[in-house]
């Protein structure tokens, strides 16, 4: 963590065997780190010009740490006054950019091929965001799915709001656990659709990223879309695909907690998005026989003959929750607020 400042994890293992001792000689540093003597050496010469040590004088080679109230404060305070310096840089060309924006057609849209610079350029656009974050997530993919991205945990930790769309073919690339149900367990809201016409990050109705084509197995090509029509459309496309999906409570998620057995409500979350039921067997880790018989018995524990009643029963119990439900509850707590939703 503070490498930030220019410290290794060398160095501050170094600085920390200081801690309840005045001094100590080259010897009894080396005795207690058991760093070889060349690389303590280097150590020692770099936490000096840092300030955080003080080499004493003397024959004997020996050090003194100064204390970190007054060492790293002086660290991150530069690091502080450098962060501000970049800050204002910033504003000038955001401002220099925005004062020419507009004036062709290539200031409104980027073209970026490769899916390492795809992949790279989405990162920057989601860690830029300030409020929200809005997606379509479908094939192709720049990245494999796998665990949930950095950037979506460390955004949902800072209080972003994130808005997912999944299109059904999507949810059988993610992994269920370390992706799904741990973006899900942080905050983001999710909704499944049958179909989705397009793949889409909107990042706080002000940037987003779309890729050229939809129908080749790979992205390759995608574009970066700036303030126009272009993104308002996006936008609306997403609103509508909102507002049309079904939301997806999968353990974890603060509405499904306490719901229902885990293992049972996954399963019962992944029928309701109308997964096939060999996919849903496949994300849940069981064999196609296991699954069938998991899911007799669920249904007799709801004593239902038929998925629908099934489905009734659920629905009744509150283990799921329908877009028109969960659009009414939203607009009540709104109106009790005495205010409207930021984002329709």
């Amino acid at each position: 963590m503070l490498d930030i400042i220019g410290l290794s994890e060398i160095d501050v293992e170094v600085y920390d065997a200081f801690a309840g001792t005045g001094s100590m000689t080259l010897a009894e540093i080396r005795q207690r780190t058991g760093l070889p003597k060349q690389q303590l050496l280097r150590v020692l010469r770099a936490l000096t010009e840092k300030r955080l040590l003080a080499k004493l004088p003397g024959p004997a080679e020996a050090y003194s740490a100064v204390r970190p109230e007054i060492a790293l404060e002086a660290l991150l305070r530069q690091k502080e006054q450098e962060l501000a310096s970049a800050r204002l840089i910033a504003d000038r060309l955001r401002e220099r950019y925005r004062g020419t924006s507009g004036e062709r057609p290539v200031d409104l849209i980027e073209v970026i091929h490769g899916n390492a610079l795809i992949a790279d350029r989405a990162d920057q656009l989601l860690r830029s965001a300030e409020q929200e974050v809005d997606f379509v997530d479908k094939p192709p993919y720049a990245q494999t799915p796998g665990v949930l991205h950095p950037a979506e945990r460390d955004l949902l930790d800072r209080g972003v709001r994130f808005r997912g769309v999944y299109e059904r073919s999507a949810l059988e690339l993610h992994d269920l656990s370390s992706d799904l149900e741990a973006g899900l367990a942080l905050g983001e809201e999710a909704r499944v659709v049958t179909t989705a016409p397009l793949k889409m990050i909107v990042v706080d109705q002000r940037i987003g990223l779309v890729p050229l084509r939809s129908d080749l197995p790979e992205v390759g090509t995608a574009l970066v879309i700036h303030p126009c029509a272009l993104l308002d459309a996006l936008s609306a496309v997403f609103t509508f695909l909102w507002q049309s999906g079904l939301p997806l409570y999968l353990p974890g998620s603060v509405e499904q907690a306490g719901a229902a057995a885990s293992d049972d409500a996954r399963l019962l979350a992944l029928l309701t998005t109308g997964l096939p039921d060999r996919s849903i067997a496949k994300q849940l880790g069981m064999s196609y026989r296991t699954f069938q018989r998991r899911l007799r018995d669920l249904m007799t524990s709801l004593g239902a003959t038929t998925r629908f009643q099934a489905g009734l029963q659920v629905a009744t119990r509150g283990w799921v929750t329908l877009p028109g439900t969960q659009h009414s509850r939203e607009e009540s707590v709104s109106e009790r607020a005495g205010s409207s939703s930021p984002h329709p």
